[in-house]
């Protein structure tokens, strides 16, 4: 999995969040809550790979439906302390990874 723009590419495994994955092989994920669903600083932009993700479950639908802005919600933005992704190829947009 690769995170843009800071080309940080890190595996994930599958019974693992995409921000659980990269806390454990030392990448800095922002976020308040670690993984709590609650702060949404963790959110990104799924650019490509879409298919090799987890589709997101009622939780995470209605933390991002409750607790989001509005504007930052697209059908493509996900929870990182959420998402986890089943195949290679996923691209996501976060900034502040590294």
């Amino acid at each position: 999995m690769r995170v843009e723009p800071s080309g940080v590419e890190f595996d994930v495994g599958p019974a693992e969040s995409v921000a659980e994955a990269a806390w454990r092989q030392d990448v800095t994920w922002p976020t308040k809550c670690y993984g709590q669903a609650e702060c949404m600083v963790c959110f990104v932009k799924v650019v490509d790979g879409e298919l090799s993700t987890v589709p997101p479950d009622d939780d995470e639908l209605h933390a991002m439906r409750t607790k989001m802005p509005r504007r930052l919600r697209t059908p493509l933005t996900r929870l990182a302390c959420r998402l986890r992704v089943t195949g290679d190829g996923v691209v996501l947009e976060k900034k502040g990874v590294n």
